[in-house]
């Protein structure tokens, strides 16, 4: 999705135009060297795409936004809790906070008011874990099953029971029968059992019409086989339907609905729902259940379809079945939960292609189902994005500007791109001139109004936006760009390598890369694109026509071969240098080679960890566990799977098998890691300690050794044992495990020898260069002057760490300047939804007395974490305030 939008007419100028034949030839991999190429060629490379129009939900002020969500939480009733939190999760979704978005997600499932919002939002959160599946198989494997899978959707509808009746005698004292003929079966049922099926037969048997006196009636032209007549009796007498197969329940589904045989359709309804167990099964009886108005059958359908996706987004029947449905059927099939439907597939469909006709169909149904004005916003600046991506341009206007009426102000960036295409650059800067002075400036509209101006003026919007939201990529890129054009070399690297130092963005490495190219600096292309190549193997560079496994080869052609003791030399470098993505290259490396992949898929999983790669660090988790060399390493890799994914008492499990078949460092140090995540007593220390040094005696590593010791040392740390710690952190140190540093420095400040630990700090600082954490702890152990240099530092190399933001703020507080303080806070929050940030701007707004301001605050980080007991309490003392 990183360029999902990005417009052709609108690209900033390149220096050259890159000769299609040349890259004709590298995709082919006849282009050997790169070196063949003139400077200039190279250079031509080097461009910039223009930013993406995200197709999120994007507020001016999403703070103001997620404080009504949470308000109106409260006091809402619970039909409509679902659809707050799924607008949550949109919000969300555009701050890029991914872990709030599941989490909005799966509050959205557990306050689900009915089975079809169950249904959707479970499989929302399925989806969203897929390439996962082998979570559930390890949860099932300790005896848990994961718990958003497929629901018992029959129990969730309530049984239409069957009547009971007294049965009356005849004159003979037996009871009264009556004979159904059926082509030239006779089938003998109770007329009283019969009758209490439904009104109309108890009016043909029991009232004023002829079939009443008779004791044989001809049902032959009612489409009911002597069998589904023999099943429609017993189930008169026993009120159940057994063993029956699909087609005959079909059979008599009709008949039921024919006759308003209501106890009868619904125990059809619910059998036909147990054969639903596949998309072809689902196909074949949806059809069904809609025309039988079969609800249980057809939210059975429905969930199958939701939790084989995105495969079955593949088959047109399934892709038909969905989109052709009435509002009749809507109704049937997902109950009030249209929109919520239609909001995941039109997920779906674009985060596979977001130009493809489904994205379309799906996002204009999405758009059909919106019921209220902010399910519009969504639905209808989504559908602009896809229609801008197919170049459909008066569509896509007419999209942006319902969008923009209806109060979505970030849809005239949609706009603008379509002014600049259709010729008019100066109304595209008016329009978001106009924006920028009406509403409080954000990061997304100077860096959009940069792409109408040029020079000075360009650079200084981008600045600007670089400001006010640090996090965006363009500005940095921008900026590198042109100071590799002028060539400030230097100058460039140190541009792209700002924003690298705190977001590892694949087009900020790609474009790095290219820098190397033309620097002819292959050792370190190489790196970059290892280090590409690891967080996504299938990535493919210059617009999408080169794959990137392509360009290593053919510059892996100028780098000279290590052995694996070089590999392991190099890893050792750049773990002691703290270098994670060099580390993540050597690693990416050495994979090539016969060593065991297991445990280099394992260290990979951990880098990226530390990297904040989630997704990335499962992938290569799961590639470990798959390489793993015997059943021991084999289950210690499934119980980081599970502790990673916040099962920590199962990963535990995992660590406790692997140790009773073989004692390893690996296995001590997951069973220790789980222990003290999953045990709330202090108590267990001794126990993690014991295990740690457990671990310590097994073969393993430096590297591993080396990090086992840095935990032991914190471990000793909390419980006071200060010598011992210190002997921890200094034995990591000997062998290279630079994080070391923070641990001993921590030990001299208990020690009250603040300048002790201020030194150790430097030299993790010197160490491990333009390292933010290395500063921010750093500033912990010195006076203030310096301590507001370092935090400079830290919000220059990271500007997402809140921690500086917090310090300055309360500096501020303290010299009495509150209005400074809440500006600091502020700046930060406008990119950064952080619990701590909120909790502390509330507070100065309580402090000031602006009831209202702390009100608004306290309910958006309620909304970031709703359990949160501080917050909770500055809540409830400001809500006693207001007015």
């Amino acid at each position: 999705m990183r360029t999902l939008f990005a417009s052709e007419s609108c690209k900033e100028t390149q220096l050259n135009s890159i000769n299609p034949q040349s890259w004709l030839q590298v995709e082919r991999g006849k282009l050997s060297k790169f070196a063949q190429q003139s400077p200039s060629s190279i250079e031509s490379l080097i461009k910039v795409p223009e930013p993406p129009i995200l197709p999120h939900y994007k507020p001016v002020d999403y703070v103001e936004v997620l404080a009504q969500i949470h308000e109106e939480l409260e006091s809402c009733p619970p039909e409509e809790r679902s659809n707050l939190y799924l607008l949550q999760y949109q919000v969300f979704k555009g701050l890029g906070e991914a872990k709030l978005m599941r989490r909005s997600l799966r509050s959205a499932w557990l306050k689900a008011s009915t089975v079809y919002e169950k249904i959707v939002f479970g499989a929302w959160l399925k989806y969203g874990k897929q390439g996962e599946d082998i979570i559930s198989d390890l949860l099932s494997s300790c005896g848990k099953c994961q718990e958003f899978g497929a629901i018992d959707i029959a129990s969730e509808f309530p049984v239409s029971k069957v009547p009971s009746f007294k049965c009356t005698l005849d004159d003979t004292g037996c009871p009264r029968i009556v004979s159904f003929r059926i082509g030239d079966k006779n089938i003998a049922c109770d007329r009283l059992k019969i009758a209490g099926l439904s009104a109309p037969f108890h009016a043909m048997l029991n009232g004023s019409f002829t079939e009443a006196l008779c004791d044989d009636i001809n049902l032959s032209e009612n489409n009911i086989s002597p069998s589904g007549m023999m099943v429609i009796n017993k189930f008169s007498t026993t009120g159940s339907l057994n063993e029956v197969p699909p087609d005959l329940l079909l059979e008599i589904l009709v008949f039921a609905n024919r006759f308003c045989c209501e106890s009868l359709k619904d125990a059809c309804d619910r059998k036909l729902a147990s054969f639903v167990t596949s998309t072809e099964d689902a196909v074949e009886l949806l059809e069904y259940a809609l025309e039988e108005n079969s609800p249980v059958l057809a939210a059975s359908c429905l969930q199958v379809f939701l939790h084989e996706l995105p495969n079955s987004l593949n088959d047109p029947l399934v892709v038909e079945l969905l989109s052709s449905l009435s509002q009749q059927q809507r109704s049937i099939m997902v109950g009030p939960a249209s929109f919520f439907l239609y909001s995941l597939l039109t997920e779906v469909a674009m985060n596979s292609d977001p130009g493809s006709d489904l994205s379309v169909l799906f996002s204009k149904l999405s758009a059909d189902c919106a019921g209220d004005r902010r399910q519009k916003i969504i639905a209808l600046h989504k559908l602009g994005c896809v229609r801008f991506l197919r170049k459909e341009y008066d569509e896509a206007e007419k999209l942006f500007e319902s969008a923009l009426r209806e109060g979505h102000v970030y849809s005239v960036v949609g706009l603008a791109r379509l002014y600049h295409i259709n010729g008019h650059k100066q109304l595209s800067y008016e329009n978001i001139s106009s924006v920028i002075s009406s509403y409080t400036p954000l990061g997304w509209m100077y860096q959009e109004r940069s792409l109408y101006c040029e020079g000075e003026k360009r650079l200084g919007d981008l600045e600007k936006a670089t400001e006010l939201d640090p996090t965006l990529t363009y500005p940095y890129m921008y900026r590198a760009a042109s100071l590799m054009r002028k060539p400030d070399v230097q100058a460039a690297l140190g541009e792209i390598n700002r924003v690298l130092g705190f977001k590892l963005a694949l087009e900020c490495l790609e474009l790095r890369f290219c820098f190397y190219l033309a620097l002819e600096d292959y050792k370190s292309a190489i790196c970059d694109v290892q280090a590409i190549l690891t967080l996504c193997p299938d990535y493919r560079m210059f617009d999408g026509r080169v794959a990137a496994s392509q360009l290593r080869i053919l510059v892996r052609e100028h780098v000279e071969n290590w052995t694996t003791a070089d590999c392991w030399l190099q890893l050792y470098d750049r773990w002691s240098l703290v270098d994670d993505i060099g580390s993540l290259s050597v690693i990416y490396q050495m994979l090539d080679s016969d060593a065991a992949k297991g445990v280099l898929y394992f260290r990979q999983s951990l880098l990226l960890l530390r990297l904040n790669c989630p997704e990335a660090a499962m992938r290569s988790l799961q590639l470990a566990r798959q390489h793993a060399s015997n059943e021991p390493e084999r289950l210690v890799y499934e119980g980081w799977i599970l502790y990673d994914t916040g099962h920590c008492e199962e990963g535990l499990k995992k660590a406790e098998e692997s140790i009773k078949l073989q004692r390893s460092f690996e296995a001590f140090f997951l069973k220790a890691y789980a222990l003290a995540d999953s045990s709330q007593d202090s108590s267990c220390s001794s126990t993690v300690i014991s295990l740690l040094e457990e671990a310590l005696k097994c073969q393993s590593d430096r590297l591993r050794k080396g990090q086992a010791l840095n935990n032991l040392g914190s471990v000793y740390v909390d419980c006071g044992n200060l010598d011992a710690a210190a002997d921890c952190y200094i034995n990591a140190l000997k062998i290279r495990h630079t994080r070391a540093h923070q641990g001993l420095a921590r030990v001299h400040f208990l020690r009250n020898d603040k300048n002790a630990a201020y030194a150790e700090m430097t030299k993790l600082v010197e160490k491990a260069r333009n390292n933010a954490s290395a500063y921010e702890k750093r500033s912990e152990y010195c006076d203030r002057e310096l301590t507001k240099a370092d935090l400079e530092m830290v919000t220059r190399l990271d500007p997402l760490r809140a921690y500086p933001y917090r310090y300055r703020a309360a500096v501020l507080m303290d010299n009495r300047e509150e209005k400074e303080a809440i500006a600091e806070l502020s700046k930060a929050i406008a990119f950064k939804a952080d619990l701590h940030l909120f909790h502390l701007r509330a507070a100065f707004h309580e402090h000031i007395g602006d009831v209202i301001g702390a009100l608004r605050d306290c309910r958006a980080a309620l909304s970031v974490d709703p359990n949160h007991q501080e917050m909770l309490e500055l809540r409830s003392r400001v809500n006693a305030q207001e007015p």
